[in-house]
């Protein structure tokens, strides 16, 4: 990872960081790791947004190691960082494209405001810096401000971008978006839908649809079912995990929103109950702050070191 980019996950680990670093500084002043202790950490865990399951985990491996020793907070923080990278290195897989296909066709999901526009924008300026041919398709077609903002992405990133009228059908904007990528010969072809969950039957049933209609185009596709989740919503992004999987068959993970979250630890509790990869993080506005998600600096930053 580029260090002006780790430096950006601190500081945007910041809030989640303060959260967690200061209350082990608080817990441990060179404190026994007694049954007390372990569950004041317990709790300070949960309420980091790690989860139950991770805490439990974390708290069985300390009892087993170090019950009983005097411990400070630097070797605590050092712990919990090897214990939490051990629980995500095993879903920190960089997203790879095939570059067999022509194009590779991408579906992002999630709910409205997690970033899926912003997120298919970044991507597009890094495959462009990479001289991979990216295609765009404005698929949330209810909503005039998504459309506009992946245009402004295209013109930026010099990628065509597809869209239709106001309300026009998504399937058939993707159907025709595919056809010209194919025609086109272009490396890429990144899908944006619609996000609404107050009305779960219909979403669904619009996300079911564009992969029943481009599969006629392509068997195959997608390729990629990336969701796009927002780490400010803390355990919400569980849920949101949960609904998507019902509708289609999510192959990713994308988090974003990690700069303004005091909930980062949500990341190990996504890797903990879903185990789906984690493809990229996001930590700001600019291409370059969504990058692939390294365990080890993760873990490190979450705690404070």
């Amino acid at each position: 990872m580029a260090l002006g980019f780790l430096s950006r996950l601190k500081q945007g680990l910041a809030r989640s960081t303060a959260k967690i670093s200061e209350s082990i500084g608080a817990v441990f002043v060179k404190r026994k790791l007694d049954d007390e202790a372990l569950q004041d950490l317990e709790d300070l865990l949960v309420a980091g947004d790690l989860g139950t399951a991770v805490a439990a985990r974390i708290i069985a491996e300390f009892r087993r190691t170090r019950f009983g020793r005097e411990v400070t907070d630097d070797e605590v923080k050092h712990a919990l960082a090897d214990e939490i990278a051990k629980i995500l290195a095993p879903v920190a897989i960089p997203f790879e494209l095939n570059r067999a296909l022509k194009p590779h066709v991408v579906l992002m999901v999630g709910v409205n405001g997690t970033g899926k526009t912003t997120t298919i924008g970044k991507m597009a300026q890094q495959y462009r810096e990479q001289g991979i041919r990216a295609m765009l398709v404005a698929g949330d077609t209810f909503r005039a401000a998504a459309v506009e903002q992946l245009q402004i992405w295209g013109n930026r990133t010099g990628a065509p971008v597809i869209c239709g009228p106001a309300n026009t059908d998504s399937a058939g904007l993707a159907f025709d978006a595919l056809a010209r990528a194919q025609a086109e010969a272009a490396d890429v072809l990144l899908i944006d839908t619609a996000g609404r969950l107050h009305n779960k039957t219909a979403l669904m049933e619009e996300l079911q649809k564009i992969i029943r209609v481009i599969r006629k185009k392509d068997p195959s596709a997608p390729h990629s079912v990336l969701l796009v989740l927002d780490a400010t919503t803390g355990q919400n992004a569980l849920q949101q995990v949960d609904v998507f999987k019902d509708m289609v068959d999510v192959s990713g993970l994308v988090v974003t929103k990690l700069d303004g979250s005091a909930r980062g630890g949500i990341v190990v509790a996504l890797a903990e109950e879903f185990k789906l990869p984690v493809h990229f993080v996001g930590v700001g506005e600019q291409a370059g702050d969504l990058r692939p998600f390294d365990p080890v600096e993760y873990a490190r930053g979450l705690v404070g070191l």
